[in-house]
């Protein structure tokens, strides 16, 4: 039986996993380094730096929460929703998001979402909910539902020359397993919706998860979908949605 040339690479893709395998496994080095990273995380002078910027150009976390409309009490909790539909910007957005649309109203040119200094910014903000519940409500209103499902299409759908998707390497029948030396996880179990921004050992630097979505696309050779775009915010919606639940914890340490 010839099999069609998608089923051919997806074949490929499985059976290149390695589960549990020794030759994959990080070395004694590695497992040290990582240990040593959790207890003094890198990633922390990147958000020392991102609160300085936050208390420059946002006002701080009363900035944040004027704009935002909540009392700065409950500004935690709030930040555990995000992303969500945000009246002021008619959009479903990320906390960076916010956070530009606030430059902007103080008369700052608004920071690049995909440079350090915004990485650092959206880490010290996320973390000013660390240890709260991820409370995203993908039900609060038709933009949360209609993102929810263009998140999980964009999850799900196989697309690029090898016929991919997210979902290729992530599903009950390969997570656990290992390709090109990094773990396949359950995003969900894993908590990915609260422990990004994380810092990347095989980068050295901080990064968002929706910049760790581009590296999947780009390694998959996927066509690289814009962050903040509504695509990728609808992602995160998804994504995010998994752990929902699970406690912020930022910065995160990832391999």
């Amino acid at each position: 039986m010839k099999l069609s040339t998608k089923t051919a690479l997806l074949l490929t893709l499985v059976c290149s996993l390695s589960f549990a395998s020794e030759q994959f496994a990080m070395s004694d080095a590695d497992r040290a380094m990582y240990a040593e990273m959790l207890e003094n995380n890198p990633a922390e002078m990147d958000i020392e730096v991102g609160g300085e910027l936050f208390e420059e150009y946002c006002n701080g976390e009363a900035g944040l929460a004027k704009f935002l409309g909540v009392s700065e009490s409950k500004l935690p909790e709030y930040i555990a929703g995000f992303p969500r539909y945000v009246e002021k910007l008619k959009m479903v957005a990320g906390l960076d998001q916010v956070m530009q649309a606030i430059m902007k109203e103080n008369g700052h040119e608004p920071l690049k979402l995909k440079s350090g200094d915004m990485f650092g910014m959206l880490a010290y903000a996320k973390s000013l909910a660390n240890d709260v519940p991820i409370n995203i409500d993908v039900n609060a209103n038709k933009h949360m539902k209609e993102a929810y499902a263009l998140g999980k299409e964009v999850f799900e759908t196989k697309r690029g020359g090898r016929g991919l998707a997210c979902l290729s390497c992530h599903n009950s029948a390969v997570e656990g397993g290992i390709l090109r030396t990094q773990p396949l996880p359950n995003l969900g179990k894993n908590n990915a919706g609260g422990t990004w921004p994380a810092y990347r050992m095989t980068k050295s630097s901080l990064r968002t998860l929706q910049r760790r979505f581009q590296g999947c696309m780009n390694n998959a050779l996927l066509a690289v979908i814009p962050i903040g775009s509504p695509e990728m915010n609808a992602l995160e919606v998804y994504v995010t949605d998994m752990s929902k639940g699970s406690a912020i914890a930022i910065p995160g340490l990832k391999r």
